[in-house]
């Protein structure tokens, strides 16, 4: 007889939440192919395709048989070369490649790095708002978020005191994102720097998501094993080629870390993945080592289209919208919204909203529950210029009788 408490699943997936991003921008996705003219702002895709040198690079790899079979579990030898040269540059310190594992996207370098910190009970700080993912690995892990909310008036980031007032015997670790998904604050030097020696002096691991760090409109890229070096033996750092060079689909993050934490990652994934995909790591290679001019086109064009959204979003009663400085988002303060009844529905929360800007307006937005952030919305400006100025347009629209 089948034990009365048991599940078909595990408790751990049974608890966990869907992508909300993933979510918004499938349902978007799936409406234009029914043939409804559906603007999504959700997905943090951009909308340029892979740059062709990089393509071309592999094409030649697909077509060489030393591609075919399993390489290292923790990646290609020329690749990590590549990734330590280009942090050197970048960053302006220096990774050892072996200390260096390749990763099927960001978002298993995440989970890797919690799967390799955290214990049951143990206490990670996110800062709020905060990328959906985050928080679920952590309860993967059996680890216990702790969020740490900062509002539009301090350009949503967290303190060094905000960070000791949430700290507790049973913290383990602090995961920073700067530039921010889904705010697209940046953390100046002097903020990175006093978050690094506030680690340092109580123990607190880091682990830091550097994929936007190309994508800063206003200022430069603070990185914290530059601002704070002697946290490398408590600092695992996250990144990968998706946001910088269109390369989303083709699944290549890394991390790297002190080296005794590192040979247990490279373990872990050897029984979970094997390798990465051989043919994207040559992808890889090339975008790291080739031709970056294109890197900066695409940042200019962003740049354009983040000017243009918040400067139309700003024209509509009920939503403040502080500028973003970097990645592609724009994170809308939408609270003076709610309560109100617009087309005939009495709107309460974020949610609620964005299910009625998709039916009313046929505009795709991620609602700020999804973020730790109720009564606000983010917007993805990783689309085409008249698709971003459409669905801008229908949302003032919309709004206008508010």
């Amino acid at each position: 007889m089948t034990n009365q408490t048991s599940t078909r699943v595990s408790q751990r997936l049974a608890a966990l939440q869907p992508s909300a991003t993933l979510a918004v921008d499938a349902k978007a996705k799936a409406l234009k192919a029914a043939g409804e003219p559906v603007i999504g702002f959700g997905a943090g895709e951009p909308d340029f395709p892979t740059p062709a040198h990089i393509v071309d690079a592999a094409v030649a790899a697909a077509r060489d048989p030393k591609n075919h079979k399993y390489t290292l579990a923790k990646g290609l030898a020329e690749l990590r070369q590549a990734i330590s040269d280009k942090t050197f540059a970048d960053a302006g310190y220096r990774v050892d490649p072996e200390d260096i594992i390749v990763t099927n996207g960001g978002k298993q370098a995440v989970y890797q790095a919690c799967v390799a910190l955290i214990d049951p009970d143990d206490e990670v700080i996110i800062p709020a708002p905060y990328w959906t993912t985050y928080p679920e690995v952590v309860r993967l892990c059996a680890g216990t978020p702790v969020e740490v909310f900062s509002g539009a008036e301090h350009d949503y980031k967290i303190t060094v005191d905000q960070l000791e007032a949430a700290r507790t015997p049973r913290t383990k670790a602090l995961i920073l994102c700067s530039p921010s998904n889904p705010t697209g604050s940046v953390y100046s030097a002097e903020e990175v720097t006093a978050i690094g020696k506030w680690a340092l002096e109580t123990g607190v691991w880091v682990i830091t998501d550097e994929i936007y760090q190309h994508l800063i409109y206003d200022g430069e890229m603070s990185y914290l094993l530059a601002c704070v070096p002697e946290l490398r033996d408590q600092t695992i750092v996250v990144n990968g080629v998706a946001k910088t060079y269109a390369m989303t689909g083709w699944r290549v993050g890394w991390m790297h870390g002190p080296s005794d934490v590192m040979k247990k990652v490279a373990n872990f994934e050897s029984h979970i993945t094997s390798n990465v995909a051989n043919v994207s790591q040559r992808a890889a290679i090339a975008a790291l080592t080739g031709d970056q001019s294109v890197v900066e086109e695409m940042k200019v064009a962003f740049d354009r289209r983040r000017k243009t959204l918040v400067s139309m979003l700003r024209e509509i009663t009920g939503f403040t919208v502080p500028t973003p400085r970097g990645a592609f988002y724009v994170f809308a303060h939408v609270g003076d919204l709610l309560g109100w009844e617009i087309r005939g529905r009495q709107i309460q929360t974020s949610a609620e909203l964005a299910e009625l800007i998709l039916d009313e307006a046929q505009v795709a937005v991620v609602p700020g529950e999804a973020f730790g952030a109720p009564e606000h919305l983010r917007f993805s400006y990783a689309l085409g210029d008249d698709d971003l100025v459409t669905g801008a347009q229908r949302l003032q629209e919309l709004f206008r009788t508010v």
